[in-house]
């Protein structure tokens, strides 16, 4: 790969070097800049008074978006994996809504012109690259997806159950005028919620509504504790200290210029996924 490449390479794809670090903060700011573009684009009044300050502006970000995905491109050995990946279609999708708009402008399509900038808000996503610890959350979910279907499956039959139950103690002249409107209630009320739009007058159904609520609280602490945990276990996946015999060694943000993964040992040469040079 030419010299410039690496360089590039660099600077785009690794946050350990001052470069990388300094593109990184002027990207963060941009997607922040961004987003509340697009907020304040919803507002009719002040976008209708300075709308054309915000189109300036928005092109202007657009424009850094697009040089930053083709840098991505032509800076890895194989752009494909970066293109299919999570956070190129993220960069894509917070890239493109603005020349679509463009593309298909005119009077009998406004509304999907809107729907298109709206995309836009897809760049708050690209924040996830840079919180640390975004990979270790993201194994820990996969880690606990069995245990929180099972305990979604729970909370499902639960509900069956208690709704069915207040259907029986409240009845229509409480709005309970079936049972899947009664086991929406007992969703809602599941979760705290609490919407009011139904509401048990029967002292048996407020009182079985007192439980669900406090099973409630209960409730929702189960599925933190469980990523938790899992969390914990896959604390050391992306930012591990590995203890050896004299000295701990440290992971890296380094990506591999062929590949794209991350997470090199800071002694490493070579990629430990696809054997390519670092």
């Amino acid at each position: 790969m030419p010299k410039w490449k690496n360089t590039l390479h660099e600077v785009i794809y690794e946050a350990d070097t001052p470069a990388g670090k300094l593109f990184d903060i002027i990207l963060f700011f941009l997607i922040i800049f961004s987003v509340v573009l697009v907020m304040l684009e919803s507002i009719d009044d002040f976008d209708a008074k300075y709308h054309g300050i915000l189109l300036t502006l928005e092109w202007t970000i657009t424009i850094f978006f697009t040089l930053e995905y083709i840098a991505r491109l032509i800076s890895i050995k194989k752009p494909l994996r970066y293109v299919f990946s999570f956070y190129g279609i993220i960069d894509f999708l917070s890239t493109i809504p603005l020349y679509l708009s463009y593309i298909l402008a005119g009077s009998q399509v406004l509304l999907a012109v809107r729907a298109f900038r709206l995309l836009r808000i897809f760049r708050i996503l690209k924040l996830v690259k840079f919180i640390g610890e975004a990979s270790q959350l993201q194994s820990a979910l996969k880690a606990s997806k069995t245990k929180i279907a099972v305990f979604i499956y729970v909370v499902l039959i639960l509900s069956v159950i208690l709704g069915t139950l207040m259907y029986i103690v409240e009845g229509d002249d409480a709005g309970f005028t079936s049972i899947p409107r009664s086991i929406y209630w007992t969703i809602v009320t599941l979760t705290t919620v609490g919407y009011g739009d139904i509401a048990p007058q029967s002292n048996l159904g407020q009182f079985l509504a007192t439980v669900i609520m406090i099973l409630g609280y209960g409730i929702i602490a189960v599925p933190t504790g469980i990523v938790s945990a899992e969390f914990a276990k896959s604390r050391n996946t992306t930012e591990e200290e590995v203890e050896d015999d004299t000295h701990y060694v440290h992971v890296n943000t380094q990506a591999c210029p062929s590949c794209g993964i991350e997470g090199h040992r800071d002694d490493a040469s070579h990629c430990f996924n696809c054997g390519h040079v670092l």
